[in-house]
């Protein structure tokens, strides 16, 4: 079944103000922060669309409040792409589908960066298969739009700021209206 932009609204009304997995935002603000980020950096439509989608699978496949702590990995990296693949290209779909190995290999290649993620970022490497080697790593940066979810990761792990302020979210769902394939 494909989401519509208003099922898309609909789910970060309904869910968006759930706490964001052990971090001091919810769920909407950190999507909204994450698009912030992304525009403020020059981020293409299509990659701020992404920022702001990253997590959706956490919307549609709910599993309580921090599920790392219980051993869970939601595969939300994944779980969305389905839902969203009728309603945008692979310039939004890619850094999403790729964010989760960004911090893999980010954790290869910049030996300052593990020391950046939060505790439940930790939690969930582990439980998301760890650190690339260097082998894994060099494979992903061969990927096409490896670059923008590299990009996408380090503005998530940023976007954990209560204090940030932010556009809402109708102004980035008409971004991602701008971007989609069918108003469906």
């Amino acid at each position: 079944m494909a989401l519509s932009l208003d099922d898309i609204r609909h789910l970060f009304d309904q869910h968006g103000s759930i706490a964001y997995s052990g971090e001091p935002v919810t769920q909407l603000q950190h999507a909204l922060q994450s698009a912030t980020l992304a525009e403020q950096a020059g981020a293409s439509r299509e990659l701020i669309v992404a920022a702001l989608l990253h997590d959706l699978g956490h919307l549609l496949n709910l599993q309580g409040a921090t599920p790392t702590e219980r051993g869970v990995d939601d595969l939300h990296q994944y779980f969305a792409l389905p839902f969203l693949r009728p309603l945008f290209s692979p310039a939004v779909l890619e850094p999403i589908r790729l964010h989760v190995d960004a911090k893999r290999c980010l954790c290869a290649i910049d030996p300052s960066y593990h020391a950046l993620l939060s505790a439940d970022s930790v939690r969930s490497l582990r439980l998301q298969g760890g650190m690339f080697d260097d082998e894994a790593a060099q494979a992903f940066l061969a990927k096409p739009y490896a670059q923008d979810a590299i990009a996408l990761r380090r503005w998530d792990d940023e976007a954990k700021d209560a204090q940030r302020v932010t556009p809402g979210l109708a102004y980035f769902m008409e971004m991602a209206a701008s971007v989609a394939l069918t108003r469906a």
